[in-house]
């Protein structure tokens, strides 16, 4: 199945107002917080002369960052207005950014045969997708990784809804970034705990490591405190 007009339009609008200024969308941190620590855990797992394809890339803030660690990489983003904003910040020529719905088999299949087996990191995708779509894109991971490749899949755990609903109702109500967050109709942690191991192993894909994490974000509470959300990882091999 495709995502729905209604989910589309919801991150069209998201990234069409939002600035190119860094950490203006509330999960757009600095890749030593996010991508720089899940590559040290995915490399022990995976060729880094393998280009790498970074699943909901948005602005391409990891996406630049993971390649200069792996021989490429390929931002992609179900957004025309995220893969605007991520060319636009974008001058190393060892990183190209394409819009893709990750629920179009066809499409998914046709990067795959022009990368060959890759790697994939995945940050925080598949808890907010529509439930209908979320086994489609643990299928796209399978996909673009083949035999041969490895993914790095971080997503939010159920823990996270008390952090956001802490932050939602701070006095002011929440932050400005995430006040946009809900405005656009996002929905984040909304898969439960046991939904995310599942649809990835129902795409034939195979744990290698896990562990718990957080997810730092580019607002604070009204105290100060960063907002880093609870969030389980997992690298992944093919069937």
């Amino acid at each position: 199945m495709n995502v729905s007009d209604k989910y589309r339009n919801a991150w069209e609008s998201y990234w069409s107002e939002t600035s190119d200024a860094p950490g203006e969308a509330i999960w757009d941190s600095d890749p030593s917080l996010t991508a720089e620590p899940h590559s040290a855990l995915l490399l022990p797992h995976a060729d880094p002369e393998r280009t790498i394809v970074d699943l909901g890339c948005g602005n391409g803030t990891q996406t630049r960052y993971l390649a200069t660690r792996f021989a490429r990489a390929v931002g992609v983003d179900l957004s025309h207005a995220a893969v605007e904003h991520a060319r636009r910040g974008t001058r190393d020529g060892a990183v190209e950014f394409q819009q893709l719905d990750l629920t179009d088999i066809g499409a998914v299949r046709a990067l795959h045969e022009r990368l060959g087996d890759a790697h994939v990191y995945m940050r925080a995708v598949i808890h907010q997708s529509e439930p209908e779509a979320r086994p489609a894109v643990a299928a796209a991971v399978a996909e673009l990784i083949g035999s041969e490749g490895r993914a790095f899949v971080v997503e939010l755990t159920t823990d996270s809804r008390d952090v956001l609903k802490q932050a939602a109702s701070q006095p002011n109500g929440p932050g400005p970034k995430l006040q946009r967050v809900f405005h656009h109709g996002l929905k984040p942690a909304d898969a439960d705990d046991m939904e995310i191991p599942r649809v990835l192993a129902q795409a034939g894909l195979k744990v290698l490591a896990e562990g718990g994490t957080t997810l730092p974000q580019t607002e604070n509470l009204a105290d100060g405190t960063r907002i880093d959300l609870p969030a389980r990882w997992f690298v992944l091999a093919g069937a």
